[in-house]
């Protein structure tokens, strides 16, 4: 008998393994993003008050971007060349971004009127946050910065996962 050769090539169709850790990457991601949006809620509630609306528009932006940002780099370093890192790490950027600014409104009601109200607007209408998220104030139509936020945060997260999962070499 002869010896096999020193290394053998894996099966067609099969692709080689390239480590990292996908549902790692996605829960490190997750726990980042929330630590984001908190700060981002609290940022809105110190500024309310004194804010435009253009500044309160590009301030979720630029937390969208940020939270994407953020997350992305994460998921790419440690899901490294996983396309379910990639997905699951925009999924969580962009609820990072919605729940940054919904989690906010309350925060808000409770500072202007007093912590019980935010029972009474849990009581009466559970999900208003979202509904403020979603709505322009000035003309009561839809607010297209909202959406556009989730999209900046999911391909801000995509970007910057394929791009530093694409650097690390494969093993």
């Amino acid at each position: 008998m002869q010896p096999g050769p020193p290394f053998q090539a894996p099966p067609f169709g099969q692709q080689p393994n390239t480590g990292g850790h996908p549902v790692g990457a996605v829960f490190l991601g997750f726990f980042v993003s929330v630590v984001v949006s908190l700060l981002y809620s609290g940022l809105v509630l110190a500024t309310s008050r004194d804010m435009s609306l253009t500044a309160a528009n590009t301030l979720y932006l630029a937390h969208a971007c940020l939270n994407g940002a953020i997350v992305g780099a994460l998921v790419g370093s440690v899901g490294h060349r996983s396309n379910g890192a990639r997905i699951g790490g925009a999924v969580v950027a962009a609820l990072g971004a919605f729940f940054g600014y919904a989690n906010a409104i309350p925060l808000m009601i409770a500072e202007s009127q007093a912590p019980s109200a935010v029972w009474d607007m849990v009581e009466y209408d559970p999900f208003f946050p979202a509904k403020a998220w979603w709505t322009d104030e000035v003309s009561d139509g839809v607010d297209w910065f909202s959406p556009l936020g989730l999209v900046v945060a999911a391909a801000a997260a995509w970007g910057l996962a394929y791009v530093v999962g694409n650097k690390r070499r494969q093993v």
